[in-house]
């Protein structure tokens, strides 16, 4: 016999409910019908026992708890310490970005002769102020590929006297993190590094006829802009990138759909990597609605179609964190900053991407980071260990990053150089290029 429960008291409906079907009424006074708040009450005997553990301690022991808010850096000269200041919030609206207008080698030409101001393949035009203020309905989390690839900041220190000659255990610290997988870390990277040539581009563009280096050039810088705007994640440019080459050395594509190819690249490795991708509409606003939804959602099935739906590709990120985590002592911010910046130089720049395999570029930004920043000696044991590279064997490509940063400030890759010249950056770009390299070029 089933159990009804009865009301008298609380007539909230304002008479009885009318029971047609036969079924239960709704019971409105436990809140069914209404979405509450998930809490999580101490109940009295919880909190009596607590406050008697804290009385049983004694007030002279000091046993706060640290916490994220309250954490105060340590001063190097031992003097007082500022309280950090609470992270800004990220605004879920992208930052106002560019839009592409690619011409031809002949129209730049014609432009130069008549004494105009266009001296490149593309000119870049500012958004309109309405498509800057579309909200992006993505997050700020981390990703797999980040964690397991993460370092750890326990490891800081381990390796205070690292010799030349020595190789250190870059996995000691993270024994104990799952998330680590140190059991087999190393044979994840001997196979990422025994597939990368199946996701490696050839000299395709003598099949593009009405495209140019430079017009590449201009779409990879635009593409990093856009991904800053919206705040994605590190590994999500570097797959937008493999997926633009990858299709573009199996289809010609025409002067007027190479942005439209960007941006279906760009959304297929946003639902690849991202947990909260922007929306369609996010991409049509940053492009200056230039395309409407249906041609990006046609490109993206065009893109699908044509890779065979091959996303999971070993590309130059894999490899650039595992390489950072070799080659610092202790954490180093500026480090690692310097190799994204050489190694996002690299990946605009057709000739590199064509030449070299995502893991030598990888580790050739790694040897340019530290010849620029001049950390001794610049280039250990322990990171040939691990990249599997000699000194000789990245001399060639890491020459070229440093090339690519001398003339980065006049060149055409104006995104790359505004994203690595802000303070979160560490103003990297803004860094002397490393003589060494350039003096023997």
């Amino acid at each position: 016999m089933d159990n009804r429960i009865v009301d008298h008291g609380h007539s909230r409906g304002g008479g009885k409910v009318k029971n047609e079907n036969g079924n239960r009424p709704a019971l409105r006074d436990i809140g069914n019908l209404d979405t509450l708040k998930i809490t999580y009450p101490i109940t009295r005997g919880f909190q009596a026992k607590l406050l008697a553990d804290a009385q049983a301690a004694g007030p002279n022991k000091n046993s706060a708890v640290a916490t994220f808010g309250d954490w105060l850096p340590v001063n190097k000269k031992g003097g007082n310490v500022k309280k950090v200041a609470k992270t800004k919030k990220l605004s879920d609206k992208p930052d106002a970005a560019t839009i592409i207008n690619i011409s031809s080698d002949e129209e730049e030409e014609k432009v130069k002769k008549k004494g105009g101001r266009q001296t490149s393949d593309a000119s870049v035009n500012p958004v309109s102020e309405r498509s800057s203020n579309v909200k992006c309905s993505r997050k700020n989390v981390k990703t797999l590929t980040s964690i397991l690839t993460a370092r750890s900041k326990a490891a800081c220190g381990v390796r205070a006297n690292e010799l030349k000659d020595e190789v250190f255990n870059i996995d000691e610290a993270d024994v104990n993190d799952e998330l680590a997988v140190v059991e087999y870390v190393d044979d994840l990277y001997k196979f990422y590094k025994s597939t990368e040539n199946d996701a490696r581009v050839q000299d395709y563009l003598c099949s593009q006829l009405l495209i140019t280096i430079g017009m590449r050039k201009v779409l990879v810088d635009w593409l990093i802009q856009a991904h800053n705007s919206f705040q994605l994640m590190p590994e999500t440019l570097y797959l937008t990138i493999n997926i633009l080459d990858r299709y573009l050395s199996r289809k010609a594509v025409s002067r007027d759909k190479l942005q439209l190819v960007g941006l279906g690249s760009l959304l297929i490795a946003c639902k690849y990597e991202e947990i909260w991708p922007p929306q369609v509409a996010d991409l049509v606003s940053i492009s200056d609605y230039a395309f409407v939804e249906e041609q990006i959602l046609a490109m993206e099935k065009a893109i699908l179609e044509k890779l065979e739906w091959y996303l999971t590709v070993p590309t130059p990120y894999v490899f650039l964190m595992r390489y950072i985590k070799a080659s610092s002592v202790s954490f180093d911010l500026e480090m690692e900053n310097m190799v994204f910046f050489l190694a996002e130089l690299g990946i605009a720049h057709y000739d590199t991407v064509v030449q070299y395999s995502p893991s030598l570029l990888a580790a050739a930004a790694v040897y340019a980071a530290r010849c620029t920043l001049n950390r001794s000696p610049f280039w250990t044991a322990t990171l040939k260990h691990h990249t599997g590279y000699s000194e000789e064997q990245l001399m060639s490509c890491a020459k070229l990053l440093v090339a690519f940063h001398q003339n980065a400030a006049k060149g055409k890759l104006k995104g790359i150089c505004s994203k690595f010249v802000s303070s979160s950056r560490g103003s990297v770009a803004l860094l002397t290029p490393a003589k060494a390299l350039l003096a023997s070029t």
